[in-house]
């Protein structure tokens, strides 16, 4: 930067990965002194009314910044909160896309290219304001996430994947699901967090008795089977006529020896001529139908005579499975 520019403004910029309002420029210098920066290309604008002081490519974290400071005040929503508190590369985020921004629900703003401006009527109670940029706190953003997204597995994956980083733990996501007066599925997703607290599957396997098992007319599998293998006595999840169902739950307490162990339970049951079917949140909650149809499959392979049926409307399993 130009000398000119005072050192007040030039440890704000630092602060701020070099963005600025010029709310923030007319605190400690003149209208006409922040217009001459700006002709002399020392600031160029990012939106109306905020500057970055360079004239090349912005970064995510600049465009994040001047996404807070146009729609200021204002934090970081969602997936750009758990972007900011993650840094780049976090799964599946698109740093290309819009910046995503929380305000007031009393707000009207105008929109402004390459950001996404969400109403919130709770704002104060979920923001770390003390951030750069300031945003939505962790438990916060990830509930918001996780609760949006289409597929249940998906939002399972966002939950598990704080707690497995360490942002966060599975108590304080369940105290922000309490928070929250009107959540759709509440016991469904009180019941994941406390698996994953636990390090258990409870979820996984009443989900998959109810909605693949019963629902779908399979036989009764005999549970927590007790065997002793060249490995030691292991408990298969679910057991009948030769076929193992494993149900992995398994969310952020997973470990290359964990995953080791469970190869070594599927290759004792195939020494003794069981098949493993390996099941988890996405194959009982995403795709039961199609799992049921699956698992109908291999029984009828093994001497099954019975018959899948469907378990309702658009369950096509019954004639696919004939």
């Amino acid at each position: 930067m130009p000398s000119p520019i005072p050192e007040p403004v030039r440890a704000l910029l630092a602060s701020q990965d070099d963005v600025v309002s010029r709310a923030q420029l007319l605190r400690t210098a003149p209208a006409w002194q922040v217009r001459r920066w700006i002709e002399r290309g020392a600031l160029v604008p990012v939106h109306p009314g905020v500057y970055v002081a360079h004239n090349g490519p912005t970064t995510w974290q600049q465009r994040a910044w001047a996404a807070v400071l146009v729609t200021w005040p204002a934090a970081l929503h969602g997936v750009s909160a758990l972007r900011a508190a993650d840094g780049p590369g976090r799964r599946r985020h698109d740093d290309a896309g819009p910046i995503h921004v929380a305000v007031g629900r009393d707000r009207a703003l105008a929109p402004r290219p390459g950001v996404r401006v969400h109403r919130l009527a709770r704002l104060d109670q979920g923001v770390q304001w003390n951030l750069g940029p300031p945003r939505q706190c962790y438990e916060e953003a990830s509930l918001t996430v996780a609760l949006l997204e289409p597929r249940r597995i998906d939002g399972i994956a966002v939950l598990a994947a704080g707690v497995q980083n360490r942002r966060t733990v599975a108590r304080r996501l369940a105290e922000n699901l309490a928070s929250r007066p009107r959540v759709a599925d509440r016991a469904f997703w009180r019941g994941i967090l406390e698996d994953v607290a636990a390090g258990s599957c409870s979820v996984l396997e009443r989900g998959y008795l109810e909605r693949v098992e019963r629902a779908h007319g399979l036989p009764v599998f005999d549970r927590q089977v007790r065997e002793r293998t060249p490995s030691g006595v292991v408990y298969r999840d679910a057991a009948l006529g030769g076929v193992v169902i494993e149900l992995d739950g398994r969310l952020h307490h997973d470990s290359a020896s964990s995953r080791d162990r469970d190869m070594e339970r599927d290759l004792d049951a195939a020494v003794d001529g069981l098949v493993t079917l390996r099941l988890s949140y996405g194959q009982v909650y995403d795709r039961a139908c199609a799992t049921a149809r699956r698992i109908s499959a291999v029984l009828r392979d093994r001497g099954w005579s019975g018959r899948p049926r469907a378990c309702g409307v658009g369950c096509d399993l019954a004639d696919r499975a004939a």
